[in-house]
């Protein structure tokens, strides 16, 4: 049974994509088939991963949607991209800003992600979604395909109000689209541990969100190495094994799983008692 979870927060700088790449080949590490969807029109993810010019791949996501909207065919792999390191990636780029655009005037318009990522989520545990830094339309589009939300945020800064808005837009999205979405937890990123700002931030939020929503147990060290990956397209399992970020993503990453699987097992359990 497969899995989809968005990567979303409408600010920018919060390690999303760096979590997308470490999440997303941490489970594949794990044995899991796992699909990563770049659904921002940077291409950041495309580009973290080694295809460093995304705006000259002749199929991207954007090709996809566009053709999903004008209800033409298309093969079940396309677009497709194999990673070495076991995951595969349907890449964004700047035609997705277009894209955004017509999906205003799209019948259905806030489920055409949904109608693509739903033919072919089957061959996989887990698809990840890393979205635009904004609450537009290809955000929403996100969120009405996903199972879950992780919330990445950046410990330097508590982006108190930013958050509000993020979870009164999930609320929002459940009750009018996608009824079945939840939040898996939200994540604390770069967190310098030497600092009595980034201890103060992680009990703020815990204090102000832990009553609502689950904090994530691991939190992300502020990590050079991790930085460095974006330009080396790989994951920090090859670039830096043995260091603190890579030792953290391997927690976060089994924190996911589990939530992953006591979801499975109620699932399988609501199955056999229908």
């Amino acid at each position: 049974m497969s899995k989809v979870i968005a990567l979303a927060n409408q600010k920018g700088g919060t390690g999303k994509t760096t979590t997308t790449v470490n999440l997303g080949i941490g489970l594949a590490v794990q044995g899991h088939k796992v699909l990563l969807i770049d659904a921002d029109a940077q291409g950041n993810l495309t580009d973290s991963l080694g295809y460093q010019e995304p705006d000259n791949l002749h199929i991207s996501l954007a090709t996809i949607l566009s053709k999903t909207m004008m209800e033409e065919p298309y093969e079940a792999n396309e677009g497709i991209l194999q990673h070495a390191e076991g995951v595969d990636l349907i890449p964004g780029n700047i035609e997705l800003s277009a894209i955004e655009v017509s999906l205003v005037n799209t019948m259905s318009r806030e489920t055409v992600l949904r109608s693509y990522i739903n033919t072919i989520k089957n061959k996989y545990d887990y698809v990840l979604i890393d979205c635009m830094p904004s609450l537009g339309m290809m955000t929403i589009n996100a969120l009405a395909a996903a199972d879950s939300v992780i919330i990445p945020v950046q410990a330097h800064y508590l982006p108190a109000k930013g958050m509000t808005q993020l979870l009164q837009t999930i609320a929002r999205v459940r009750r009018q689209i996608n009824p079945k979405l939840t939040i898996d937890g939200v994540l604390l990123t770069m967190v310098d541990n030497r600092t009595n700002f980034a201890k103060d931030i992680s009990f703020v939020l815990r204090r102000d969100y832990g009553d609502k929503l689950r904090v994530f147990q691991t939190e992300i060290p502020l990590s050079i190495r991790a930085a460095e990956t974006s330009a080396e397209g790989k994951s920090i399992y090859t670039h830096d094994p043995r260091g603190i970020a890579a030792k953290a993503y391997e927690a976060f990453t089994k924190e996911v799983q589990d939530i992953g699987e006591k979801q499975r097992k109620r699932q399988h359990q609501t199955g056999i008692s229908r």
